[in-house]
């Protein structure tokens, strides 16, 4: 079995305005009615599976859209966040299925010996947590993290630097992030002459 990992890259100030307008525009609520469809989806086919959790994804939507939380530890309310941010975001871009994902901060400790700063080891920002307060999972997944989409730059520079310099058993790794990074930079760049504001890579473990 393995931990599938995936990112998408959008505005996560449209993702908090949703989530706390008092007055919602057409468009929102609009895009409500879809996640709200995509919320009942994902716990049928949970249900499918035999997972029940406490709250279910469709009611975890509505407490974090009214403010209060019924639970301080439920899986559904990141099920549920990730379905607003998916709403905002760009397709997803799969980056596999991982039997380990503990093997990130090997990686990062690697990276971390040739200089590349904490806050660039994919430890750091792939497990980083949703930017809104969200009751815990009460497993180790799902993760979500975060990373600035205007620091992609910084990123791919840091780990090209080192690549030739990693063990083999990282470097291709490396090199994956590296690459993603460097056309999310691009892209970053071409966004903000269009006037699109696109400012947080997210990152979904599951």
């Amino acid at each position: 079995m393995g931990y599938c990992l995936d990112m998408s890259t959008g505005d996560m100030r449209e993702v908090v305005r949703l989530l706390t307008a008092v007055e919602r525009t057409a468009d929102q609520e609009r895009r409500l009615g879809l996640i709200r469809e995509q919320c009942m989806q994902t716990d049928l086919r949970l249900r499918e599976q035999g997972i029940a959790f406490g709250v279910s994804v469709a009611r975890a939507l509505e407490e974090l859209i009214e403010g209060v939380v019924s639970t301080n530890v439920c899986p559904a309310y990141m099920y549920a966040f990730r379905h607003v941010v998916a709403s905002h975001f760009s397709d997803t871009t799969d980056l596999g299925a991982w039997h380990r994902p503990s093997w990130f901060f090997a990686l990062g400790d690697e990276l971390a010996r040739y200089g590349v700063p904490v806050d660039l080891l994919p430890g750091t920002f792939l497990f980083s947590g949703p930017p809104l307060r969200l009751p815990h999972p009460g497993d180790a997944f799902p993760q979500i993290g975060t990373f600035p989409a205007q620091r992609a730059a910084e990123l791919a520079g840091s780990y090209e630097a080192v690549l030739h310099r990693l063990g083999p058993d990282y470097r291709d790794t490396a090199a994956r992030f590296a690459e993603l990074m460097r056309f999310e930079a691009d892209e970053w760049e071409s966004a903000q002459k269009m006037g699109r504001t696109p400012d947080t890579i997210f990152f979904w473990f599951r």
